[in-house]
């Protein structure tokens, strides 16, 4: 990893923290114990390795997380690395804090590491709004009035009789978002599954699962027969052309989800795809996620956001921007069995920001 080092800005951060109460970072590597094992069109998982944050200054405390998906190509291990080199320049920090400045510093130690990063981006945010006493959507102006109902996600799993437990497990939700791309067969009898409990709206993730615009496009109106309302990475996210192909030919939202990673891919992918779905853990954090939304609306493009299996940690962040955008997929907390934080609710499908200070995160214990 290579380190890059800016003496001034640093230099000045120190010297201020010699005659204030400076922050302190900690963190700790954590497992989250899924409800169900999570299959997708690559892998089935049980678990999701995260790295929980801490930033303390005064009596505040602001609580982040790197959640880390096999895809991120991040690990427990890569992420503590980051944070170790980013301690100096946190626990150097004083009030009142300057975010979008520190964060300059942080991501210019080394390049990549996006998970990383966002596991201190949510948690300065959420101490910023703490230390102000204001809730960070009342701090950006968001109305939390206008916030979406979440989606709930079904994960591919062979066993029917598992399938439909989550289907009833989910009965709290409005939409559901079905994992598909093990193929036509399989993708088909976990519609027609789910189609035999309920009709609520479904938003499908293949995952980069269909391979050629052709099998994507018998897909697709097939699945538009089936009440599906959108479309998450068809094809893989080389297929750019193939993407735009298939936008032309049905009338589905297709949205890019692995190909769109940071707001640099964003202009980028507009002439390919309907959307995007921004993930905090791909992007870095909710102040970049932010600016990758204006973007996208700049450009006519519609927008997800999404979640990876998380605690209400990055939920709750990611909560913040969800009246933003078209769609939000925003359940990642409540897959997982044992998340430590209380936060953001779903109330009769919505979700729901607390009026409280920061991204309203709390310890449950």
């Amino acid at each position: 990893m290579k380190r890059v080092l800016f003496p001034a800005i640093v230099l000045a951060l120190l010297l201020q923290s010699c005659t204030q109460q400076t922050a302190q970072l900690s963190y700790e590597p954590f497992t989250g114990e899924l409800r169900h094992a999570f299959g997708i069109s690559t892998n089935t998982r049980t678990t999701t390795p995260i790295v929980l944050t801490r930033i303390t200054l005064g009596d505040e405390t602001g609580y982040g997380e790197a959640a880390l998906p096999p895809y991120l190509k991040e690990t427990q291990e890569s992420v503590c690395a980051f944070l170790q080199l980013a301690e100096p320049v946190i626990n150097s920090l004083t009030a009142p804090l300057n975010v979008d400045s520190i964060m300059q510093v942080v991501n210019a130690l080394a390049s990549g590491n996006h998970a990383a990063k966002a596991s201190l981006d949510i948690a300065l945010h959420d101490l910023y709004g703490k230390l102000e006493g204001k809730p960070l959507w009342e701090i950006w102006g968001i109305d939390p009035e206008k916030t979406p109902c979440t989606s709930y996600t079904i994960g591919y799993d062979a066993n029917d009789s598992i399938v439909l437990v989550k289907v009833r497990e989910a009965d709290w939700a409005k939409i559901l978002k079905v994992k598909l791309g093990r193929g036509e067969a399989e993708d088909k009898r976990m519609i027609t599954l789910i189609r035999s409990l309920s009709d609520k709206p479904i938003y499908v993730d293949a995952n980069q699962g269909w391979p050629t615009k052709e099998h994507a496009l018998m897909m697709c109106e097939w699945l538009a027969e089936q009440g599906v309302v959108m479309i998450e990475q068809p094809m893989p996210k080389h297929m750019d052309e193939e993407h735009a192909w298939l936008c032309e030919r049905v009338d589905l939202p297709i949205l890019a989800d692995e190909a769109c990673q940071t707001y640099d891919d964003v202009e980028r992918l507009a002439p390919y795809y309907d959307g995007i779905n921004i993930k905090l853990m791909k992007c870095g954090g909710v102040a970049e996620a932010r600016k990758m939304i204006t973007l996208a609306r700049e450009l006519g493009m519609q927008v997800m956001v999404g979640c990876m299996t998380e605690t209400r940690a990055g939920i709750s962040a990611a909560t913040v921007l969800s009246p933003l955008v078209d769609y939000a997929d925003l359940d990642g907390h409540v897959l997982i069995a044992n998340d430590p934080y209380d936060g953001i609710q779903i109330v009769d499908g919505k979700l729901t920001l607390v009026d409280k200070p920061g991204t309203g995160v709390s310890p449950l214990h």
